[in-house]
């Protein structure tokens, strides 16, 4: 199909339903003279939910252009932001993003055999790499790097340094990937200004940037991986899709901040070309749109009842999951799912300190506040390291410990911890950053050892170590 497709029109359907493109004028220059070379990176933390497939949909799209596709699957980038993916789950997370993402694709008929699939830490551990690090990190202020990824890396009250190196190394790719556009979110419009503002100056052309809109979730924000009332996952059951769809928010003629209606938009149409509402027939009956400015005009003026275009989404999400989840029957991708991203009430450590945090009293400061550790049977496994993320080890409680057993922090010896904590106060991020080791191999806040009634806990080799 590309070879009958003349430049103009190979740049009209490489940027047909994006929100913003920056540079086109270049792209329609490359156009002129040869294929397109585009990547789109994903960091390997949550579970891909079905807001992928808009992506997806527009890899299908560059293909159909000609395009040389690169996706990239950014397992430094996943640890760098705020460890949402931990370093010993990192090779994990790449396996199951990597057959996940084929398995979608395939889903949607995109031939595999035309992508390149290239994992961040082949090419991010370089030398070469990590002396580009360096160098753009002599250029970019604090102010710049953390106003580039305010959209994208987690934001806390104490950042880290790694989320601050994560927009410059995201730009750096561009270059190792050797490629003439990167594709995202609009999300990540601050990042592709910096790599535009940055790469010239360690001698490196100038990329464009190609930016999808944000898909509303199912609670009309943005779908998230974290949050799971706004997202369908990709091997959810078919009730499950039901259930999900139905608490979904489609307001009868709201057409704004509608994820359903989104789906249609950015999925459905771009794959199908059209979109059959299905209906009773005292309603009028079926009724097949090829054009989705109608549907979007009929459901405005409540000519589609919310509960039909659920239904009919519902039908349509469900023909592009199945194949997945029959892919991920088999005994070893089920075994990589549990692997990757293990059941946190099933997984227990019986030989390292696993912390549960209670604070009381939170006021202005950290300063007022109390705080009770408990050695615990959960998935909260904690690890002091030293600067080389690669060297962890597991914080040691004293000898004869047990689970249940409780932790304090010296001078703090009394107090009931609450039963649960409120994960929006982030009490753990403004915590974590006083946990340290000390120079003797004590694990201490904010100078003080962490106890238990028979000691001190302790690691074995990382003296000034960080515990996270």
């Amino acid at each position: 199909m590309a070879d009958q497709l003349s430049p103009d029109e190979k740049f009209d359907l490489i940027t047909r339903n994006l929100q913003e493109v920056l540079g086109e004028e270049k792209l329609k220059q490359v156009l002129q003279e040869r294929e397109l070379r585009v990547y789109w990176g994903t960091a390997t933390t949550g579970k891909p939910h079905v807001a992928y497939f808009v992506p997806m949909s527009k890899i299908a799209d560059f293909l159909k252009a000609g395009c040389e596709v690169t996706i990239l699957f950014a397992d430094l980038h996943a640890y760098l932001d705020n460890m949402k993916a931990p370093w010993e789950l990192l090779e994990l997370r790449v396996k199951y993003y990597e057959q996940v993402i084929k398995a979608m694709l395939e889903s949607i008929g995109v031939p595999l055999e035309k992508l390149k699939f290239v994992k961040g830490t082949d090419y991010q551990l370089s030398r070469e790499y990590t002396l580009d690090v360096y160098r753009l990190s002599s250029m970019v202020t604090e102010h710049d790097a953390k106003k580039a990824g305010a959209e994208v890396v987690k934001q806390v009250e104490h950042p880290l340094l790694s989320g601050l190196l994560y927009p410059g190394l995201q730009a750096l790719d561009e270059e190792y990937l050797k490629v003439d556009a990167q594709f995202g979110g609009v999300d990540q419009r601050k990042i592709f200004t910096l790599a535009e503002k940055y790469l010239p100056s360690l001698g490196y052309a100038k990329r464009s940037h190609l930016m999808n809109p944000m898909v509303p979730g199912l609670t009309g924000a943005k779908m998230s991986s974290s949050e799971e009332e706004s997202k369908i996952d990709l091997l959810d059951s078919k009730e499950d899709v039901k259930k999900k769809l139905k608490k979904a928010f489609c307001e009868p003629g709201n057409i704004q901040n509608n994820g359903v209606l989104s789906f249609v938009k950015y999925v459905l149409f771009p794959l199908r070309g059209e979109f059959c509402v299905k209906r009773d027939p005292k309603w009028g009956g079926d009724k097949v749109y090829t054009v989705f400015e109608e549907v979007e005009k009929d459901f405005a003026e409540e000519s589609i009842h919310p509960g039909d275009l659920k239904a009919s989404v519902e039908a349509a999400l469900n023909q592009l999951l199945e194949p997945i989840r029959k892919k991920f029957e088999s005994p070893e991708l089920r075994k990589l799912t549990n692997s990757a991203y293990p059941d946190p009430s099933k997984t227990s450590h019986h030989a390292a300190m696993c912390l549960h945090v209670s604070i009381w009293n939170v006021l202005d400061t950290l300063t007022t506040c109390l705080l009770a550790f408990y050695f615990w049977n959960s998935s909260s496994l904690f690890f002091c390291s030293e600067g080389d993320p690669r060297r962890v080890e597991p914080l040691d409680p004293p000898e004869g410990s047990s689970p249940g057993e409780r932790v304090f922090v010296e001078g703090y010896e009394t107090g009931k911890p609450d039963d649960r904590l409120n994960p929006k106060k982030k009490i753990w991020e403004k915590l974590q950053v006083d946990l340290k080791i000390s120079d003797e191999c004590v694990a201490q806040w904010k100078d003080k050892h962490l106890m238990t009634k028979l000691g001190q806990i302790t690691c074995k080799t990382l003296k000034g170590g960080n515990i996270s």
